[in-house]
């Protein structure tokens, strides 16, 4: 049962919780062409990726930009899946195929992602799975059987507390594997949870349509060091963001503290002041127990991105002090 989201971050971090992320879909590219198409979509160089990979890939549009922020996952040299964020991508990827003529199926498979997470993420799954389960690297899968069915699970998560993601093929033992994974964690006081926005603002986990845009480049987002525009051939928008990355963004992520008591909810864009003038926006903020401090993430201009930079926020109950960051608090 959800209590809080203070109660909720505290277990997140001491505990194990498991999180019904169906919403997370894929899209599934699978035919000869698969590679091919995979690269369109990314400016990141996927060439290095084997079989039993996941890579965080920006995907972006002709323009460079930010279309979506998810985690392709390499099943075989002809087949991927693209575990979508807070964004469709089924029918731009169709699109794709249709114009450029590629010889790829592209769907959405009857996969529904189960994500465990938390300090006692192993010890949860080596329970259900057997203690193999606990040598799977970070941004690696390996396969596991559950009840005589196959099931992808790979060492990744939106948190920063570590933990695992299952790829349930089949919602038909979506119910059964929910159970299993709470009986055998007991003992380990598992709770049913979700992505925490505290924790997940602690790390600097960008949610996209809110902390970024088709609006934004993956320079913006601080993301450049996934975008390999040099070698990554193929993405459509390679052009655009070879213009980023040779003048640089005028406006990019950066961690803010903002002072005072806990501020209410961030429902909408908060605008960032220095001297009269708007430079930036807060997309999402929370009080951080642990910091001891409001913590947020803004998009901020180039003339004051730097670390220490004193600024404004105007939040709905008033403009409080802030403070620029150089890194994120739990990264």
């Amino acid at each position: 049962m959800f209590r809080s989201v203070e109660e909720d971050y505290r277990h997140l971090k001491e505990a194990v919780q498991v999180w019904d992320v169906s919403c997370e879909r894929q899209v599934e590219l699978r035919g000869p062409d698969a590679g091919r198409l995979m690269q369109m979509l990314t400016p990141r160089d996927l060439r290095p990726m084997l079989p039993g990979q996941c890579y965080y890939v920006p995907i972006v549009d002709e323009t460079g930009g930010m279309l979506n922020d998810p985690v392709a996952v390499k099943l075989s040299e002809d087949r991927y899946w693209i575990s979508i964020a807070d964004s469709d991508l089924l029918y731009w990827v169709k699109g794709i195929v249709q114009g450029y003529r590629l010889d790829v199926l592209v769907d959405e498979p009857d996969v529904s992602p189960l994500a465990v997470q938390g300090p006692r993420a192993d010890d949860l799954m080596a329970a259900v799975f057997g203690d193999s389960v606990r040598s799977i690297r970070f941004f690696r899968f390996d396969v596991y059987q559950f009840k005589g069915r196959d099931l992808v699970v790979a060492r990744s998560g939106y948190s920063k507390q570590g933990g695992f993601e299952i790829y349930v093929e089949g919602s038909d033992i979506g119910m059964e594997l929910w159970n299993a994974l709470f009986e055998a964690g007991k003992s380990m006081d598992v709770h049913a949870g979700c992505p925490n926005l505290i924790e997940r603002i602690e790390g600097g986990l960008l949610s996209y349509g809110n902390d970024m845009t088709d609006d934004n480049t993956p320079h913006e987002c601080g993301l450049g060091k996934f975008c390999n525009t040099q070698t990554a051939i193929g993405c459509m928008g390679r052009d655009a963001l070879l213009r980023v990355a040779k003048e640089g963004p005028v406006q990019q992520v950066r961690p803010i503290a903002i002072e005072g008591d806990p501020v209410p909810a961030c429902s909408n864009w908060w605008r960032i002041r220095a001297g009269g003038k708007v430079v930036g926006r807060v997309s999402s903020a929370a009080w951080s127990p642990d910091y001891d401090t409001n913590v947020a993430i803004g998009m901020v201009r180039m003339t004051h991105w730097d670390p220490g930079t004193k600024v404004n926020v105007e939040t709905p109950d008033g403009t409080r002090k802030a403070t620029v960051l150089e890194e994120f608090w739990n990264r």
